[in-house]
């Protein structure tokens, strides 16, 4: 399976296969098509390079496990649409691909577990966000962070409003309901329509955003990166009052954006982002301090790693880059560290990031002389 989309779901279903052996592989790409020849020789020696890990750990079926990897380097068409950077996960009964714009560093991991570190900057909202570029006549979601941008495809999605409303029948009065503003407290418009005027054009807008907001529903599900909206000044209160997402940010890039193209919109955005996961970091970072002298952090691995498996980590601060190879055995509540070369041996900090964000908490990827306490992972505890 390949996809250009990492969601909460792809999550559960690699942090749920537990096999003798499940390879992992990350890797920068080019986007542009005259380098595709070079994404092709770099995977090319990646798979080699998993296939020398199987082989130490004397894993018998590792051409099983990598036959679909040594398709996808044939497949040429593949290699000439990519992203900023490509995730494979490999094991006897699953193969999946995502192009992703993160630049991820070449990586190859092989052990009992699939290796998610890498891509959950995906899922934690950490520097990444999304663009609703919104008209009457044109929608279009970009995936960003901060430096790389990609559009989503919009399955489910109308893109326009006539094409969302193309079964209308404007004779008969209809009632459309608007969600309140996620965390505004305050009372959603209702809008009736009559079948002409001013009243019937707000009442056939919001309808049309009833149906986009119910397609992000199915695209997005559970959900915390930020949205921007990207759209003229009189449609961004009537989508935002028609949406459940509950992570809008009240900033929007005003005018029409039919003629902006995903990185200007970026550039946009970026002005409105930026400042939003400055702070937010900020606040979480003086949260653990106030926090720490009352036993709701913890900042040695082995606490971490049980702690987010049980749910009990609100905030987590990982290094980026760094890795604590071990075991966490929830039968006996036992964690080992060991060496990454010890068969078995997976990244616990990969592993208590992942059930962070699994149990709905935060993750931050820092550099490692940020760290709090310049611990090798430390956690906000809920209790």
């Amino acid at each position: 399976m390949q996809s250009d989309l990492f969601v909460l779901d792809d999550l559960k279903l690699l942090m749920g296969k537990q096999e003798e052996w499940c390879v992992s592989i990350f890797m920068p790409t080019h986007r542009v098509t005259p380098r595709a020849l070079e994404n092709q020789i770099r995977f090319k020696n990646l798979v080699r390079e998993a296939e020398e890990k199987l082989m130490e750990v004397g894993a018998a079926d590792a051409d099983r496990i990598l036959e679909p990897a040594r398709k996808l380097v044939e497949d040429k068409p593949f290699w000439h649409h990519q992203s900023d950077g490509l995730a494979f996960f490999l094991a006897k009964d699953i193969n999946r691909s995502y192009r992703l714009p993160i630049a991820f560093d070449e990586l190859v991991v092989v052990t009992d577990r699939f290796h998610t570190k890498p891509v959950l900057p995906l899922l934690t909202g950490d520097g990444r966000f999304y663009i609703l570029a919104l008209s009457q006549n044109e929608v279009r979601l970009f995936l960003c962070a901060r430096f790389s941008v990609s559009e989503v495809g919009l399955k489910g999605v109308p893109p326009s409003l006539d094409e969302a409303l193309k079964y209308d029948q404007p004779e008969k009065s209809l009632q459309f309901h608007a969600h309140s503003p996620a965390g505004s407290g305050q009372q959603g418009a209702t809008f009736h329509g009559h079948g002409a005027g001013a009243d019937d054009t707000k009442d056939r807008i919001l309808r049309f955003c009833n149906e986009v907001d119910k397609g992000l529903e199915s695209i997005l599900p559970r959900e915390r990166a930020p949205l921007i909206v990207a759209a003229v000044d009189y449609l961004v209160p009537i989508f935002r009052q028609a949406s459940a997402y509950p992570r809008i940010l009240e900033q929007a890039i005003s005018g029409n954006p039919e003629g902006l193209s995903g990185e200007e919109l970026h550039q946009k955005a970026l002005e409105i982002v930026t400042p939003y996961f400055e702070q937010d970091l900020l606040d979480h970072e003086a949260m653990y301090g106030e926090l720490s002298n009352r036993g709701k952090t913890a900042s040695h691995v082995e606490e971490v790693v049980r702690a987010a498996y049980y749910g009990r980590v609100e905030v987590l601060f990982v290094p980026v880059g760094k890795y604590q190879w071990g075991e966490f055995d929830p039968s006996t509540d036992k964690v080992t560290l060991a060496r990454q070369s010890e068969q078995g041996a997976g990244d616990l900090l990969d592993f208590a990031a992942a059930q962070t964000i699994l149990n709905s908490g935060i993750v931050h990827a820092v550099n490692p002389g940020e760290m709090p306490d310049h611990a090798d992972a430390a956690a906000i505890l809920r209790y």
